[in-house]
């Protein structure tokens, strides 16, 4: 999802609205795996901050991950190359810090339509497409959505009192899907209702001084004394005054206009043609692995911390070397599908990837056994899973986030499955980042990710921030341990990452509490910030003994 910049909403929120003046100001939905909006805070140079997670918090006072340090302890080491997963939106594997370091099917032959390897997959060469379509984007609904239109079908316009006994479970499940998805819409509707009305605002003072487009010299120039297009050339004057002119307003809009998310029409498996309740329907989706790259920067970010280059000199140092990137497209521009993510985390296990990384959850998960059984087919294969924790800013202990390793949020069905909260550069009371989940039974351990460093498409870089870029830190550091130490389990690997983290005796103030503080060891099971140093050092002890 596009996320509108601050200055836009109150550009917008500016323009007056004759037909209807109660419309509140203009707020953007966010996704959990949307990009959040924090800004860079502490004193630290601009290349310091660009490599802010590497930072050791004892030499640089900066809580990052010693990367930079764990690097020293490699020195005359040598390790094995491992195969990283990175299950996400679709990854630019011709960007200039990522093309040399690209897994590839040794078994399979390009472009020769033929599934050479006999895996089930024809031409997948870097991974897979599970979404379908041929470097096209890949809209979606959330899955609350796709939860309330399939019942629609049955029970919209009904009241208790039509239901028959039978329907009775359904209809009260149905009642709390339709409160939920009324309540999570609001802003969207209220949202393109806004700009509606605003795009009616331009055309009518296009309309009035006899223009086809409009400048903020046009506006300037208006006299009347027509006080309705007075006001509303005033509002479009505060609105271009901040840099959102015509042309930004409809880029904006359009990119708006796109989003399924709270549309029960839309059928988002059409451009795949499978049926997405079936899970041995498995005969769909292309080699294609990079989606659409105007708009999908996310999985080329995650893959870039996990892994650019280097040595290449190039944009930027990813957290482990050693390894290749597989590209497994399955998260759509909405909620991805069970089906998509359970084959999707099969699909790397079979082709060899011991470290899977998975940016993207959510809150609704009806088919959630495929994704579980899964998981568990990754553990029997060994095969460490490292999930991003969401950006709700909630206590995943209570609310519901999947894909999870547990049913019941308590006991685990699996012990390969590390799922990662963000921190940002501060080492105070403002260490969690304000968006990040976290969960003293459900999330494992914290990561750097506020304002990080990595490839967007295009050859370009941008800061991110989202648990989305605290988990591939930490797939980048069971990278480099499983690396450098094969012997150990996936298991064993997921337990030195929180063993070994960094403990900081801080009361820091609780995402989404208002004020609320508490011990920062008690926002997650191990209470620590993921270590590469530190990892590779207790690692090392375990195999050598030393």
């Amino acid at each position: 999802m596009r996320i509108l910049k601050p200055m836009y909403v109150m550009a917008i929120a500016a323009v007056t609205l004759t037909s209807c003046s109660s419309v509140k100001n203009m707020t953007v939905p966010t996704m959990d795996t949307a990009v959040s909006m924090a800004e860079k805070q502490g004193v630290v140079s601009d290349e310091q901050f660009k490599h802010w997670a590497h930072a050791d918090l004892e030499t640089d006072t900066i809580p990052g991950m010693s990367v930079d340090k764990a690097y020293d302890f490699l020195e005359g080491k040598e390790g094995e190359t491992v195969i990283v997963a990175v299950i996400d939106s679709g990854i630019d594997i011709e960007h200039e810090d990522l093309k040399d370091v690209l897994w590839t099917n040794p078994k399979e032959i390009p472009g020769n339509n033929i599934d050479d390897d006999k895996n089930g997959y024809v031409d997948d060469v870097y991974g897979w497409n599970f979404l379908g379509g041929d470097g096209v984007a890949a809209p979606e609904q959330l899955e609350l959505t796709r939860l309330v239109a399939e019942l629609n079908t049955r029970f919209e316009g009904k009241t208790a009192d039509d239901i028959s006994d039978k329907d009775k479970a359904d209809f009260e499940k149905y009642q709390e899907y339709l409160e939920a998805y009324t309540k999570a819409s609001e802003k969207h509707f209220a949202t393109m209702d806004r700009l509606a009305q605003i795009e009616g605002v331009i055309t009518s003072v296009k309309e009035y001084i006899g223009k086809e487009t409009l400048t903020l010299e046009d506006l300037k120039a208006v006299e009347t004394d027509d006080l309705s297009i007075k006001g509303q050339v005033n509002g479009l004057i505060g609105m271009f005054s901040n840099g959102f002119d015509e042309a930004s307003f409809n880029d904006y809009y359009d990119g708006l206009k796109v989003n399924k998310n709270y549309d029960f029409e839309y059928d988002g498996r059409a451009i795949v043609g499978d049926d997405p309740e079936d899970i041995k329907d498995v005969n769909y989706g292309n080699g294609n692995v990079i989606g659409s790259k105007d708009v999908e920067s996310h999985g080329t970010h995650v893959s870039g911390i996990i892994l650019a280059s280097r040595t290449n000199g190039l944009g930027m140092r990813g957290v482990a070397h050693n390894a290749k990137l597989m590209s497994v497209r399955a998260v759509p521009d909405g909620d991805e599908r069970d089906k998509d993510v359970a084959l999707a985390i099969r699909y790397a296990v079979d082709n060899g990837a011991k470290v899977v990384n998975m940016s993207f959850g959510k809150s609704y998960s009806p088919n959630k056994e495929w994704v579980i059984d899964a998981i568990k087919y990754a553990e029997k294969h060994d095969v460490l899973l490292v999930h991003a924790a969401g950006n709700s800013s909630e206590d995943i202990d209570v609310s519901d986030n999947w894909p999870n390793d547990s049913f019941d949020k308590v006991n685990e069905v699996a012990d390969n499955v590390l799922t990662v909260g963000a921190m940002s550069i501060n080492n105070n009371e403002n260490l969690p980042a304000t968006f990040t989940n976290y969960g003293q039974k459900n999330v494992d351990v914290f990561a750097p990710g506020v304002q990080i460093y990595s490839t967007i498409p295009k050859n370009e870089y941008a800061k991110f921030s989202g648990t989305s870029m605290a988990s591939p830190e930490v797939a980048g550091v069971a990278t480099l341990v499983r690396s450098y130490y094969p012997e150990l389990s996936a298991s064993q690997v997921k337990h030195i990452i929180m063993n070994s983290g960094t403990k900081l005796n801080l009361d820091v103030l609780v995402p989404g509490k208002k004020g609320e503080k508490a011990n920062f060891s008690n926002l997650s099971i191990s209470g620590k910030v993921a270590n590469a140093y530190n990892a590779l050092v207790l690692a090392d002890k375990m195999v050598n003994g030393k």
